[in-house]
């Protein structure tokens, strides 16, 4: 403080305010949470500096601007500093602290030795856990000397965040110049994310340089749990904003129904992993627009349109229950009539909307969904499609949604597929088994492979052989959807093998269903002579003629709920041992560990 007495000697009477504030620490610092998008949890706090409640200078913009004006910039920043680590020592063992540092003052020789050295040592806390956040008020001049300074506190300890990415003065260069360790996304391009295509690609494509350079993305100014569920989606790190927390003078925690919407949203997006188009839910991909009642008039409407532009329809909802759709291009058609404006902005909105619009239940698949979509009329072919759960209404989605997920699904699918039965391939199934690691919900992997095979295909030839692979992978994936529908996965390791994944408790009665259609239908494979005897005759490894058994199907199991799994490679070895039990019985069999 004796440092602050110093700066402050000499000054004019327009500084007197700022100067009394400084003087009398008169700065109030609040708290405001940054939040993991993976579990809920919080990772830190941001300190935010209050001038004295009630005065002009209550703001932090015009306390700011008022102390720059009158050269007073460092000793406010010191001071905020002071106040905001000082009250955070407690959580500074677990948690970062974020605080935030204007450029023109972060290469003042003042702030380094002021900042960098005296005040941790003097406080007793480690630089690593504080983010020195830069915030963009004013341009960087000279980069060269801004980027030397940055070096001096990064050597320190100290890690930085660039605030406000993608507003102002904040863009690429700092980017390039500083490599933070965090970038924190302006507000401005996550407002209504859930509305603007063209924000969604702009994140996306941040996302994409974050990860290619080691950097993590902290989204700002979150307000709704339709942008909070875009960010998820993208795969956003952390999250910050009134809809996670507001500010506060303690270190408050988040509202424990918006963390378990977190964790559930991110269960839901790793499940999406295991999907095709025929198992997708369409309302994995809905999107929750705010809807009208048919009574709505049409001035409403038309403001709704104006203040929304990437908005192109309302979904209409009485009581819970969707009756209807209103598209933009119709509405507006509609009032461009000779008396359409006089007839229709001040009547109700049921006048105009189309009454049998495309509704559908959550669980339909994407694919069903694709079908019906492209049956409709040419008129209708781009209308909104309205999303039910349980009869009410739960949100919409785009047929340009629909198609994007659909083609992804497709082309994922299709890169890695086994090309003999379609299904995802080694590469895929290694990536699925390492998600379902830190996987949330119980699971079952199970593994498939045919006994006797290698017989079989001597005596009737690999074309038969390959029919028996496909025969298998049919029989599987027809029990699969009827015991798992909605989430289960399969995949062809190569050869006889295959693997499975399933959420469905009723495990042993799906073996059973898959040994006994197995074993009712194989027997078709086999000409007359050999189904009358009951076996084939063929060379054995050894080039001794040996009588073989029907071909038979080995089923091996292994779940979550009894092994806790680190690696991919720990579960395949619990789940070969499995396999060797199977192996030991001359029949169809299954064991579950």
């Amino acid at each position: 403080m004796e440092k602050l007495q110093e700066a402050l000697s000499g000054l004019n009477e327009d500084a007197i305010q700022i100067e009394g504030i400084i003087k009398k620490n008169q700065i109030s610092t609040v708290y405001q949470p940054i939040v993991s998008l993976s579990d809920g949890e919080i990772i830190g706090y941001e300190a935010l500096s209050r001038g004295p409640a009630g005065s002009p200078y209550e703001r932090p913009d015009k306390l700011f601007q008022a102390a720059e004006d009158n050269n007073l910039l460092w000793e406010l920043e010191y001071l905020c500093r002071l106040n905001a680590i000082d009250r955070a020592k407690s959580i500074l063992q677990s948690k970062y602290l974020f605080v935030n540092i204007d450029p023109k003052v972060i290469d003042n020789d003042k702030y380094k030795t002021g900042f960098t050295r005296d005040l941790a040592s003097t406080l007793n806390v480690n630089p690593m856990n504080i983010i020195l956040e830069i915030t963009e008020r004013t341009a960087v001049e000279d980069y060269k000397k801004f980027r030397r300074a940055i070096d001096t506190y990064i050597n320190q300890g100290y890690r930085i965040a660039i605030d406000d990415t993608g507003a102002g003065y904040s863009g690429l260069r700092m980017l390039a110049e500083v490599h933070p360790q965090f970038i924190k996304i302006d507000m401005e391009l996550i407002r209504d994310i859930d509305k603007k295509p063209i924000n969604q690609i702009l994140i996306k494509t941040l996302y994409d340089f974050a990860v290619s350079t080691h950097m993590s993305m902290i989204a700002e100014g979150i307000e709704t749990v339709d942008e909070l569920n875009v960010l998820i989606d993208i795969g956003i790190n952390y999250g910050q904003g009134y809809l996670l927390q507001r500010p506060t003078k303690t270190f408050a925690e988040i509202n424990p129904i918006i963390k378990e919407m977190i964790i559930n949203k991110k269960r839901q997006k790793e499940k999406q992993y295991f999907y095709t188009t025929g198992s997708m839910p369409i309302g994995e991909i809905a999107r929750l627009d705010s809807s009208i009642s048919t009574t709505t008039t049409g001035n409403i409407v038309n403001r709704m349109f104006t203040n929304n532009p990437a908005v192109y329809g309302i979904p209409v909802v009485d009581n819970g229950h969707p009756v209807g759709l209103i598209m933009r291009n119709n509405f507006y058609a509609n009032l461009a009539t000779q008396y359409g404006v006089a007839v229709f902005m001040n009547r109700p909105i049921r006048l105009l909307m189309n009454k049998n619009p495309l509704i559908v239940d959550y669980n339909t698949s994407l694919a069903q969904v694709s079908r019906i979509a492209i049956g409709r009329r040419d008129e209708d072919l781009y209308d909104y499609i309205i999303i039910t759960k349980d009869g009410q209404y739960y949100g919409i989605t785009t047929v340009k949604s629909l198609l994007e997920y659909t083609t992804q699904l497709e082309l994922n699918k299709a890169k890695h597929s086994n090309p003999l039965t379609g299904l995802p391939g080694n590469l895929l199934i290694e990536e699925k088994l390492n998600k379902l690691v830190d996987f949330f919900e119980p699971y079952y992997v199970i593994y498939f492979d045919l006994d006797n095979f290698k017989a079989f295909n001597d005596v009737y030839g690999f074309e038969n052989g390959d029919k028996m692979i496909i025969f298998t992978a049919e029989i599987i994936q027809e029990c699969l959807k009827e015991y798992d529908n909605s989430s289960s996965f399969l995949g062809h390791i190569g050869g006889d093998d295959f693997v499975a994944v399933v959420f469905d408790s009723e495990i042993d009665e799906l073996c059973r269903r898959i040994i006994l259609n197995f074993d009712s239908r194989v027997r078709d494979f086999y000409n007359e002579h050999d189904r009358q005897n009951g076996y084939i005759k063929t060379k054995n490894r050894h080039g001794v003629e040996e009588r073989f058994n029907f071909v038979t199907i080995s089923i091996a199991a292994v779940s979550s709920i009894k092994h806790t799994f680190r690696s991919s490679t720990e579960l395949g070895e619990v789940l070969s041992c499995v396999k060797k039990r199977c192996k030991q019985d001359w029949c169809s069999c299954y064991h579950i560990e």
